[in-house]
């Protein structure tokens, strides 16, 4: 009998490795897309990248376009003091390819340097101020974007960023909010609270922000690209307010600074190829594991309840194997293939029940950490070459850091949060961490960023969302969605849930079920938190090629603008 599972099984990954190859023989006959499309977190931004595309630029320019004014106009989602990670598509060879700028530990960070004389993590310290900021790597990403995959110079795609720093930005009422949130961290920072404050209060809708010196460090990587951020001027500058107030950074940490580039986590989900983040972010793998579990239920033949309860199990399991094994993939082992192989997944299934929720203590035990940031962003953009962009981008916390290191308009990261300060306690974001992801000099933190292309001979689907651990869980709805036929308006706007392993809670948005379903999933034993607020803030664009047409959504929950407009060919 094993035996004939064996056999069953070789012949299903030969039929499989098959499918395979003729979709990416189909991939490289399909025709361009009829529009070019862009999808934001900011209208300025959105507006940046299509002045790019409209200007000859492709979706990498654009996406260099899009990341710098997000920069200026988003600082509490992401900044050129932060990091993330652009996948990109380029349509003339069907390379795909992760660009992995995400921050790295300072060269004199230690794995205890957040505890106190007794080894427990000291509140706050790993949040506030410029101790808690890893070195920045979207400068870099943005330069060797433009470098190796754009067509205009970076001068020019930095060109809308420089302005909107210049001239300034209007707060709204989303800014308002976060600012009020972040209010005394950035009020511990005089250049944050001049720059990014009113006079250390929060500011009214309609103020005028403008970031004169953010613009002039733009203009120096705009005309001296790398050297521009992390060597001369800027850098002393940097150095210098950081080491001011507390914080360890040297010269030598930024002119080491290099971004990676990094094969992306790939797989398949019945008739759709997944293309997604690789590690240093969770994101990929985690998706893929939960997919696999997936895999093996006709999801829509269940009801809504049974759905729900399958799905929270996938996703139970799945973060338990992220606080366990997942890590900076240049400082430990990371089993991959092993992780996201269909097999691994039928083990991981086995001990689901359609009758009963699994405790997550039942599970085999992980060390846990307090929880990761809540803020990040994510653009999606397509040209009409077919070339596309999913990047998800981020300083962490909302504002970072709150620390602007004085005479360079740069909004500090304090991602340095996303590493397990004490293993087995959980971050600002709840989620749990082993040794895996401990602070370590030059080492890259765990992210739950997960830029993701969905494609099948059908079309195309370019999605990512902001939302700290429940990232993941956002991408694996909006894509389950998206199979089921959803279009790219219902996806971003779906309610949502969500389960990371520890805390054992089911998270479910406020009146996005019913009391019926809500009620089941308590009678299985499932522990649900009703949330007092919505989260995520997901942008997608979809090329559906049987029809030919493209469409882009913003998430109703920020105030970001998708766009589909008409660009050169």
């Amino acid at each position: 009998m094993g035996q004939t599972i064996r056999i069953g099984r070789y012949i299903a990954f030969i039929v499989c490795s098959i499918q395979l190859s003729l979709f990416s023989q189909f991939s490289h006959a399909t025709s361009q897309p009829p529009q070019a499309a862009i999808a934001s977190a900011h209208p300025i931004a959105t507006t940046a990248g299509e002045e790019i595309i409209s200007a000859g630029g492709n979706a990498f320019d654009a996406a260099v376009a899009i990341s710098a004014t997000l920069a200026v106009v988003e600082p509490y989602g992401s900044g050129i003091g932060g990091g993330g990670f652009w996948l990109l598509h380029r349509a003339s060879d069907n390379k795909q390819v992760m660009i992995d700028g995400r921050e790295q530990a300072p060269g004199k960070a230690h794995r205890d340097m957040y505890l106190d004389k007794q080894g427990n993590v000291i509140p706050g310290l790993s949040i506030d101020g410029p101790l808690a900021a890893g070195i920045p790597g979207e400068p870099a990403a943005l330069v060797h974007i433009a470098k190796h995959y754009g067509r205009l110079s970076l001068s020019a795609s930095l060109a809308p960023a420089i302005r909107a720093a210049r001239d300034g930005f209007r707060v709204d009422e989303y800014y308002q909010r976060m600012a009020g949130f972040r209010q005394n961290a950035l009020q511990a920072s005089p250049a944050a609270a001049t720059t990014l404050l009113n006079h250390g209060a929060v500011p009214q809708t309609g103020s005028l922000i403008r970031q004169p010196e953010l613009a002039a460090t733009l203009e120096a990587i705009a005309k001296q690209g790398h050297a521009g951020f992390y060597q001369g001027e800027v850098a002393d500058k940097l150095v210098k307010a950081v080491q001011r107030h507390g914080g360890i950074w040297t010269r030598d940490d930024l002119r080491n600074y290099q971004v990676i580039e990094r094969e992306p986590v790939t797989g398949q989900y019945g008739d759709y190829r997944i293309t997604t983040a690789a590690p240093p972010s969770s994101g990929g793998i985690v998706l893929m594991t939960m997919l696999n579990i997936l895999s093996a239920y006709r999801l829509e033949t269940l009801s809504e309840l049974q759905r729900m309860h399958v799905m929270i199990e996938a996703m139970r399991r799945a973060y338990r194997d992220r606080a366990e094994y997942l890590g900076d993939p240049d400082f430990v082992s990371i089993p991959v293939k092993r992780l996201i192989h269909p097999w691994y997944a039928d083990g991981l299934r086995a001990g689901i029940r359609m009758d009963k929720a699994t405790e997550s203590s039942a599970l085999a035990a992980v060390p846990v950490v307090p929880q990761q940031g809540r803020h990040t962003t994510h653009f999606s953009v397509l040209d009409r070459e077919g070339n596309r962009v999913a990047a998800t981008l981020s300083i962490n916390y909302p504002f970072g850091s709150g620390f602007i290191a004085e005479g360079t308009g740069v909004l500090l990261n304090d991602e340095m949060d996303d590493f397990s300060s004490k293993p087995g306690t959980p971050n600002v974001y709840g989620l749990v961490g082993a040794e895996a992801n401990a602070i370590a000099p030059g080492k890259r933190p765990l992210s739950s960023m997960t830029p993701t292309f969905v494609e099948s001979e059908h079309g195309i689907a370019i999605i990512g969302t902001p939302g700290g651990s429940r990232i993941i869980t956002m991408v694996l709805l909006a894509l389950l969605d998206y199979v089921n036929q959803g279009d790219a308006t219902h996806m971003v706007n779906l309610p949502r849930f969500h389960h990371q392993y520890l805390p054992d809670r089911v998270q479910v948005e406020p009146a996005g079920f019913s009391d019926s379903v809500l009620d089941g999933l308590t009678g299985l034993g499932h522990k649900l938190k009703q949330l007092d607020a919505d989260y995520g803030n997901m942008h997608v664009v979809v090329w559906d090629k049987r029809n030919n047409r493209v469409t882009a959504a913003s998430d109703q929950r920020g105030n970001g603008q998708a766009r589909v407009f008409t660009g050169p060919e």
